[in-house]
């Protein structure tokens, strides 16, 4: 008897969509059948209203542990992450002491294999040459690079992370190229925007418009710019490269272009590309709020396109809470406030809501929050589907469920969200973590260090 059967689902599946049982033993998906085929199992769920996907994987999230947990831990972390449908959450580096060596990887991992109730990894900073190679050994899925070093302030990007000297990214990728992993890149040209911000200071422009406005100048000049670099870089070593913040429409026309030309590049989009930043209202009623970056309607419309076509390959969340009084400063200085937003515990719901608007498909959702992430970061066959033999990483939704967020509901540490008053169509109901389940119908049930390192399957070439 399978410790528990999913009966009826909608179920995504590699071969396509359809009415299906699932049955679990274990922390394994052990059959996937028609439905109502299935023997009994020990819990039953029916789930003829739901639709099942493979637990999402979120390769680029904030999670704010260790040295700033005033804003998220790995407690709140998979809150989010439950309630959201994560079941592998990966973190940036851009943490205190960051994983620049292996000495503080270590402890980072340490930390995680004790505390976190989620699957993880953690993106190591790719800074430091010398320590590329022992980083590579400690079981990360990827590299990180910040082409951009803050100016007002010393976070989120503060020194010590962040590279834009081109000589130096060179020398980095083919370090990183060496050890076969991806390198995930934040592009910025900051020479650019050193030129640019000063152009806005000294017209005594500091708010948050000016911020928005400077971050999307010269129509996303700052971005396009250092994409190219990079994708003329890549070329040169034959690195991995995984672009992140894809937001406007020459980064698109240059990424069609790259993969035509068989370079070894992909790239992500992230929430407030589609349902936030591009909408200049949102900015003018949230300020630094709904700041991560402004992003032009045409530019969010062709991101859009490129992310429903494959182009762009995944979804990842760019997670990055912050509290009110670490936003509060950009009304009046956008610079002074810390950028990013928070997005774990929602993001899913704000996809559906696109699959219900005739937007996006199911199977696109599938593959770019769990099928594609974990091919690209070589968690696949393991993790990353519906299939047999893999963990039992399921989220169940109810398509239909309707929503409005609120304040109130918010699981980070930070008590906020810019979605805030927004309807949602379509709502988690369960998560399992190879084979738990970690929400259950509304309710929370995790268990500190239950999470385990998400690790290159085996027989998976870097």
């Amino acid at each position: 008897m399978s410790d528990l059967v999913i009966r009826g689902a909608t179920a995504v599946l590699e071969d396509g969509t359809r009415r299906a049982d699932i049955a679990l033993e274990g922390e394994r998906i052990s059959a996937i059948g028609a439905a109502g085929s299935l023997p009994r199992g020990g819990r039953e769920i029916d789930a003829a209203d739901l639709v099942a996907l493979p637990g999402l994987i979120d390769m680029h999230s904030h999670h704010r542990e260790p040295g700033f947990t005033h804003k998220e831990d790995l407690e709140t972390m998979a809150k989010q992450c439950a309630a959201g449908g994560v079941t592998t959450s990966v973190a940036m580096p851009n943490v205190s002491p960051p994983p620049t060596t292996a000495e503080h990887l270590d402890a980072m991992i340490e930390t995680y294999r004790r505390r976190a109730s989620f699957d993880w990894n953690v993106n190591a900073s790719g800074v430091q040459l010398a320590e590329i190679p022992k980083l590579a050994d400690r079981g990360i899925l990827a590299f990180k690079i910040f082409m951009v070093v803050d100016t007002g302030r010393s976070y989120p990007h503060m020194p010590g992370i962040g590279l834009h000297e081109h000589g130096e990214l060179y020398t980095r990728m083919l370090a990183v190229r060496r050890t076969g992993l991806p390198l995930m890149i934040h592009p910025h040209d900051q020479s650019l925007m050193d030129a640019i911000e000063r152009e806005y200071w000294a017209r005594g422009e500091r708010d948050f418009r000016a911020y928005a406005r400077a971050y999307a100048h010269d129509d996303g000049v700052i971005w396009d710019t250092a994409v190219a670099v990079l994708l003329r870089l890549q070329a040169a070593t034959g690195v991995r490269l995984h672009l992140l913040h894809t937001q406007t429409r020459r980064v698109v026309e240059m990424l069609r272009a790259a993969k035509a030309a068989g370079q070894s590049v992909t790239a992500e989009a992230n929430p407030w590309c589609f349902w936030l930043g591009n909408d200049w209202a949102s900015i003018e009623r949230l300020g630094s709020y709904a700041l991560s970056y402004y992003v032009a309607p045409h530019h969010s419309a062709a991101v859009y396109e490129a992310f429903r076509d494959g182009t762009v390959d995944i979804m990842a969340t760019d997670h990055a809470p912050h509290l009110r009084e670490e936003k509060e400063p950009g009304w009046t200085d956008g610079w002074k406030a810390h950028t990013g937003t928070p997005s774990e515990q929602f993001y899913l719901s704000l996809l559906l809501t696109d699959v219900a608007a005739g937007k996006l498909s199911l199977e696109r959702v599938a593959d770019a929050t769990a099928t594609r992430p974990a091919r690209i970061f070589g968690l696949y066959p393991r993790k990353g589907a519906l299939r047999v033999g893999a963990d039992a990483d399921i989220v169940l939704a109810d398509p239909r469920g309707t929503h409005t967020i609120a304040d109130a509901e918010v699981l980070s540490k930070c008590g906020w969200t810019p979605y805030a008053g927004r309807s949602v169509r379509g709502v988690v109901r369960y998560t399992f973590l190879r084979g738990r389940a970690i929400y259950d119908d509304g309710r929370l049930q995790l268990e500190e260090g239950y999470g385990r390192q998400a690790t290159r399957a085996a027989g998976h070439a870097a």
